[in-house]
Parts: C-alpha cells; structure tokens; sequence
C-alpha cells in the first residue's frame, strides 16, 4: 500500500512538471546543470498548482524575501500606519530638547523628492515659540527603540559600511546614508576625496582605490556600525572633477542631533552637548530601569509623520530598497515585543514566522536573518511564497495595497527590463532576488482568467545573471 501511494505522488509531480514542455526545457539548461533550482505556480482562483518542481526546498532568496516582510508588516499595522518622529522637552530638565524616534526610515529621505531637511526647518520654527536665546539648551536624541545591534550578524563584510547595508535604529536620517565625492582628473594617481555629503565630523577614511577607464563604479566602502573609521577599496572612473560612490552614515541618531544643533545655532540659540540615548542604553543593559529614568517627556513641540506604510512598501518591492525593509523587520518586531532590550529583529523574525502559520502557511521552509534579503544564509521555499501571495490575493484585507506595491514587468523598478516587449509585459507583479549565485521572481501572473501566484528560484548556477533572467523568462512565457 505504502508502495502504491509513494508510486502515486511520484507520478503527480512528474505529471505537474513535465505537462509543462517550459519546465523540463528550463531544468534541462546546461547552464543549471549544477544549479539547485525550485518552481511553484498556483492557480489562486481554485488554489489548484499548476507546476510543482522542488517546490518545498528551501533556497536562498535575496531580495525576494522582502515580499514577506512586506506582506507581514502591512497586515500586522495596516497599510495606512505612520511612524512619528517627536520634538518635546524633558521634564526632568526643561534645557533639554529631545528627539524621540520610532523607527521612521523615511525621514529626510532622498525617495520621495521632498526637502530632506524639513524635519529640521520644521521644528526650529516651532522650537522658536518656547526657545530663549538667553539660556543655553542641550539635546538628547531617544534613538534606542530598536537597540543599537543596527545590522543582522550574518550579513558579509563587503556589504557593511556601505549604503546598501546601512544599520537601522529608532533614529534614520537621510536614509542613514551620505556620499563620498573624489576627484579623478589625475589618471596618475589615486582618487582625491573632496567631501562627504552630509558632513560627518570625525569620519577618517583609509583611501585604496585605483582607477579604471570602463566607466564603472566598483568602489565600496568598509566600515562596523558607530566606528568613524572608514577604508574605501575598488576602483572608480577616471577622468571626473566630482564622482561619488554610498556610505552607510556610522551613527544616524547623533547626525540628526548635530544637525538639529546646527539649526538652532544658525537662528541664534545656544545649544551646548549634544547626545543619543546609546550610551546611558548601554549602562541601562545591567539595570533596564536606567534608561526610563533619564528623560521624562514633557512639553511637545513638534511630531513628524511619515509616508503611509504602503507608500514605504511600494518603494521597497519596486526599487528593492533594503533600508526600508530593514526597519519594517524591527518595527514589526518591537510591535510585538515593546521591551526594547529584547532584539528587535530576532522578534521581527519570530513574529513573522508564527504569523504565516497561524494563517495555515507552512514555515518550516523558512529561515529568516534579516528583512531585506542580503543575508546569504536566508532560506525559504516556493511553496511558501505562493501559499503566502495566494493569501494575500484572496484573503488579506490590504490585498489592493500589496498588490499595487509590486513593480510591473517590463515597466517599472528592477523589473523594467524583465518579460521586456513579451506577452506577459505589464501582465506579471514580482519581486525579483539577485546577490551572488541567486536569481528568483516571485508574484502573479494577472491575464484575464489566467490568474497565478508564482515564484521561481534559482541558486549556485552557471552562467550569468541575464542568461539565467532570460532562462526563467522562457519558462514564464510557456505558461
């Protein structure tokens, strides 16, 4: 009998994927030879598949992953949740102005095409209704809600310090990013560093970049989360008076704090030492009662409200944006575990896990170290990922939100030059996952009563990135 049923379920699969002439074509590539490669698509009309291959194996997903983490953070606080940024004055010391944060990423941010300092414009012109230019003030920014452990223990070390990989705390400014501009009009000589915008005091960077005639920028920046202390490695374009490559900002809560001082000081106020909440955080680890006790929020001044979560979340499935993502992770995670000695994204991961499978989606696929994706050790299978898209396309009351938030093949975000001038153009949702030796999409395919969730995954294969990109087109395009 037991024999009969494994005989059964073996002649279903192979009947799921060899129906399908584009499944055994792809599969067969020389190219994914040695590849590890896993395929689901479901029909989420009647929630029937349509081709099934390795379809619970868990594969490494890149970017991919942001679609739960996305999908997870808009059902937990709703596609019209705001963070808040406040300006008030403590209690305990009325010459001291505090900014608390909560975990807002998009606060100066370059992504909406709005002033990036208008937090600051802001809150001096209301800070001007209480302020004396007869007394000196200090400032004190609560940027702790998150800890201060601003990056996942298993991302790489080429990634940290640069913009991509950028830390993520209770306090984001500017993206928690700045640029570091070169001058490379001497072929014969390293690159001149010229400034880094915005200013960063104290930042010391080691220069070894060399120069290239391609044009392309392979310059990274290395550097640990609160160290000043910077080395720059690759190689640039030659022959630009002002070139820039991204840096992640090493302690964005005490820049805006600068940077609000620099405000104030323009205006006439005094304002003296300028702190965040990192160190008394620190003390606060042996006596949690510590931190509470040093501030008392009093008189508030200003609130700063963010974009709208779907607003976030589109940026983050159509651009891929890590640094959002990042912060939905621990935003989530802190939702559910307000103690903000408790890690913020080790809760982000275990609520995110547990809220799948009380909605009947099986997690055990699904190993989690960061919200963005960029850990190479993230796991998780396409069976997940569609049993999680055909949720939200029937059942999550933001269905609309999320569905909007995905970028539209051929058109929009990195999906512009994917199903490019197909069939499918504009018919396919996704997210696409890309880092070293991965290639994957996951969305829907929408054509009238064609109606899929699809996810395909493809890990350690030959070739290039575009090969495997037209690989997978080809098997879209067979459905």
């Amino acid at each position: 009998m037991l024999k009969t049923i494994h005989t059964a379920i073996f002649i279903l699969v192979n009947f799921l994927v060899f129906s399908q002439p584009g499944v055994q074509q792809m599969i067969n590539n020389p190219l994914l030879k040695h590849a590890s490669v896993g395929i689901s698509v479901v029909d989420i009309s009647t929630g029937k598949n349509v081709v099934s291959y390795d379809a619970e194996k868990s594969l490494t997903p890149a970017s991919v992953q942001k679609l739960i983490t996305t999908a997870t953070a808009i059902e937990t606080l709703g596609d019209n949740f705001r963070y808040r940024t406040e300006v008030a004055f403590d209690t305990n010391d009325p010459s001291r102005i505090l900014v608390i944060g909560s975990g807002d990423p998009t606060l100066g941010s370059e992504v909406f095409k709005e002033n990036p300092d208008a937090f600051f414009v802001n809150s001096v012109q209301l800070l001007n209704k209480s302020l004396s230019k007869n007394r000196d003030y200090s400032i004190y920014v609560v940027d702790n809600l998150f800890g201060y452990e601003g990056v996942s223990p298993e991302w790489t070390w080429i990634d940290l310090g640069n913009y991509y990989a950028s830390g993520s705390y209770g306090i984001s400014i500017f993206d928690n990013s700045y640029r570091l501009y070169f001058n490379t009009t001497d072929k014969n000589s390293c690159p001149v560093i010229i400034r880094t915008v915005p200013e960063i005091k104290g930042l010391n960077f080691r220069n070894e970049l060399s120069l290239n005639n391609t044009g392309r920028d392979n310059g990274y920046i290395y550097g640990v989360p609160f160290s000043y202390d910077r080395a720059v490695r690759g190689d640039i374009p030659g022959g630009r008076s002002s070139f820039s490559i991204k840096g992640d900002i090493p302690d964005p809560g005490l820049l805006l704090g600068e940077t609000l001082a620099s405000h104030l000081r323009k205006d006439g106020y005094k304002i003296g030492k300028v702190e965040t909440a990192r160190e008394d955080y620190l003390l606060g680890q042996c006596s949690p009662l510590r931190t509470q006790s040093v501030y008392k929020v009093g008189q508030s001044v200003f609130t700063q409200l963010s974009r709208p979560l779907k607003e976030i979340v589109r940026e983050i499935n159509v651009e891929s944006n890590n640094h959002f993502a990042e912060h939905l992770i621990r935003t989530v995670g802190r939702n559910d575990k307000s103690n903000i000695y408790d890690n913020a994204l080790e809760a982000g991961i275990e609520y995110t896990g547990e809220f799948w499978k009380k909605r009947g989606v099986d997690n055990s696929s699904l190993k989690m170290h960061d919200g963005s994706g960029l850990a190479p050790q993230n796991a998780v299978s396409p069976q997940f990922l569609t049993d999680m898209l055909t949720y939200m396309y029937n059942d999550s009351r933001y269905s609309d939100a999320f569905i909007s938030s995905l970028p539209k093949a051929g058109q929009e975000g990195t999906l512009r030059n994917f199903m490019l001038n197909t069939k499918y153009a504009g018919k396919i949702v996704a997210k696409s996952g890309t880092i070293g030796g991965v290639q994957c999409y996951a969305g829907y395919l929408l054509d009238g009563d064609k109606k899929y969730a699809f996810a395909v995954m493809v890990n350690k294969f030959n070739g290039t990135h575009s090969q495997v990109r037209t690989i997978i087109e080809k098997f879209l395009l067979s459905l």
